[in-house]
Order: C-alpha cells, then structure tokens, then sequence
C-alpha cells in the first residue's frame, strides 16, 4: 500500500498515526501544499477528492479521506469497539470531527500557519474560530472529565481521529488549552501509547 499524505495536515497525520500504533509500515509519498509532487499527484489521478490523505492498496484502489481510511485500517482491531453501540458512538464522535471540530481548530491553525492563507486571516475571523473553538474543546472536556478515553474504556479510532488538530491547537491554533486540563491529560494518554510517533515523526 501506498499513503498520500500532506506532512503538515493534521487529516494526514492520523492515518500515520494510526498505522504507527498498528506497527504497520507502508510506504508514503509526500504531497505538501504548494509543491510539484502535489500537482503531479493530483494530475495523475491519485487524489480523487483533489486531497490528500489516499490511501492506494495494493491492487490499485484508492480510498480517499481520512476518517475512512482509519475506519479500514482499523477493521479487526482493538480501535474499533466490538459493541454496535460503542462503534456507532465512536462513528458519532469521527463525524463530529470532521462536521465541527476541524472546520474550527484546524482552519484557525491553517489561517495562521500557511502563508498562502494569511489574507484570510482577519481578526475579526480569528477572534470568532476562538470563541467557536473553545466551546467545542469545551465539549470535549466535558466528555473526558472523569474518565480516560471518548468511548469505551480504551483508545478507538474517535480518539486517534480527534488527537490529530487538538494536539497543536495551542501552538499552532493559539487556543487557550490550559482551560481544559481533562482535554490534556487525555491527549498525555494518547501520546503515550505504544508505537505512538509525533506530528513530525
């Protein structure tokens, strides 16, 4: 299998990491914003969505976003919960990701951290993806207060799916991630999973 994966983009990096905690290896062909490799993966026809990540198996088939290549990688393991309603709660929290959390935390981070996004980063838009977005990790501190992990009593792919932008909310986000401290010390348990690798890893 082959992933395409953008190094700086949060959607791609937990699909690296779920494969890191999986002690699975594939091989990866970087496909940054800005960059020929990009362009030429997308000209190729690697990108259907136009996005990365894509994850290209081993007969040619492409499987595009993020959230449902881990919902494949995961198939069979311990980060999917036997119990229906379990799995569909853990679905419920990867839809929300995608739906709430990323189009907040991850465009805030996006806004001041790609420089071809910059102009789109009025402070009048920056102030209100803050407010927006501290009520949404206010959301997730209220799941995480008193017990360890969003679903279950063990790491699913919901947590995986959601550690990938609140993980740099703070330093690339500018959120106030002191104001949540079941948020952090949930993501002190994810990074210490085995196999765990980091943003850059």
């Amino acid at each position: 299998m082959r992933l395409y994966s953008m190094p700086s983009s949060g959607n791609s990096y937990k699909v690296r990491l779920l494969l890191a905690l999986l002690g699975r290896a594939i091989e990866t062909t970087d496909v940054e914003y800005l960059t020929e490799a990009l362009e030429g993966a997308k000209a190729s026809g690697r990108l259907p969505f136009g996005k990365a990540p894509v994850l290209e198996l081993d007969d040619g088939r492409l499987l595009p976003e993020s959230n449902a290549i881990l919902c494949w990688l995961g198939e069979g393991t311990g980060f999917v919960p036997a119990d229906p309603f379990a799995r569909a709660e853990m679905l419920s929290w990867m839809f929300w990701e995608q739906n709430q959390h990323e189009g907040l935390i991850a465009v805030r981070a996006a806004l001041l951290t790609y420089p071809h996004r910059r102009a789109q980063a009025t402070p009048d838009r920056l102030a209100a993806l803050l407010d927006s977005g501290h009520a949404l990790l206010q959301v997730m501190e209220d799941r995480l207060t008193g017990r360890e992990w969003l679903v279950g009593d063990g790491a699913t792919l919901a947590d995986v799916c959601l550690y990938a932008y609140t993980h740099t909310a703070d330093e690339r986000g500018g959120f106030e991630m002191a104001r949540f401290p079941a948020v952090n010390a949930w993501l002190a348990r994810v990074a210490a999973l085995p196999g765990y690798v980091g943003l850059d890893g």
